[in-house]
């Protein structure tokens, strides 16, 4: 079950959070609705509970919305969704401290410190470029970002999804063929600061980085690939965007 800024749940909370950005907290919460009714797997249920509780008026409907998030979350049972435990648990637990229930409280807090510490993320690992390397070559940190030219990029970035790295290879500067890779971190490695907890609960695009080189150990053949339309939409979205990298 893979995570897709295309899926039409995905894009009824994508208008939702911009609706908050505009400050129209009623219309942002009727497209949460709007996601939660036309969800059809545990994914977008899980995904479209999680906005739709944020709009509660009272911290008991609240949990519920939260608690509907995480028994959807739990039936997944993958990667996609395991980042996203820590802050859905450590929310739970702050509802349940309001609720003056300090039992709840703690058993949430202590779980979400526990998938925190404990990522479980085991790849396939994947980069996607439109470089042409080979198997045994390093991909190292130190390269122009795709989406400001002007940042030298002090780590090297990578998915557990596939098709993210063929969109990113197609995002990628240059007219040569894209690339997908199968990729070893050769250090550790940690979620990508720049997509994690920030629209979306925890790191649905299995987006990761490293201080060190990733080693290439493969090349990916198949991937969902976007139209050209989307990919060009998303292009210009990256070059008007005003949010920092943090590097």
């Amino acid at each position: 079950m893979e995570f897709s800024p295309f899926n039409n749940v995905v894009k009824l909370c994508l208008q939702g959070m911009s609706m908050e950005e505009k400050g129209e907290p009623e219309e942002a919460k009727k497209l949460f609705l709007q996601a939660w009714n036309e969800a059809t797997n545990d994914l977008e249920k899980f995904l479209s509970a999680h906005y739709v509780a944020r709009h509660q008026q009272t911290v008991t409907d609240k949990l519920k919305w939260l608690e509907a998030s995480l028994d959807h979350a739990l039936k997944i049972n993958d990667d996609t969704v395991k980042s996203a435990f820590p802050a859905l648990y450590l929310n739970i637990a702050q509802c349940y401290e309001e609720l003056s229930q300090p039992e709840k409280a703690k058993e949430n807090a202590e779980l979400a410190k526990q998938y925190k510490e404990h990522p479980s993320d085991k790849g396939p690992f994947y980069h996607g470029t439109k470089a042409d390397l080979k198997v045994g070559d390093l991909l190292s940190p130190g390269g122009n970002s795709n989406y400001k030219s002007e940042f030298i990029m002090n780590h090297i970035y990578f998915t557990g999804l596939v098709n993210g790295a063929g969109f990113a290879a197609a995002l990628a500067k240059g007219d040569a063929r894209e690339r997908v890779y199968i990729v070893e971190p050769t250090g550790s490695f940690e979620n990508d600061p720049n997509l994690t907890d920030k629209k979306f609960p925890g790191n649905p695009t299995r987006s990761y980085r490293s201080a060190e080189p990733l080693k290439i150990v493969g090349e990916a053949k198949e991937w969902v690939r976007q139209s050209e339309e989307d990919i060009q939409k998303f292009r210009e979205k990256l070059e008007n965007s005003k949010g920092e990298i943090i590097n």
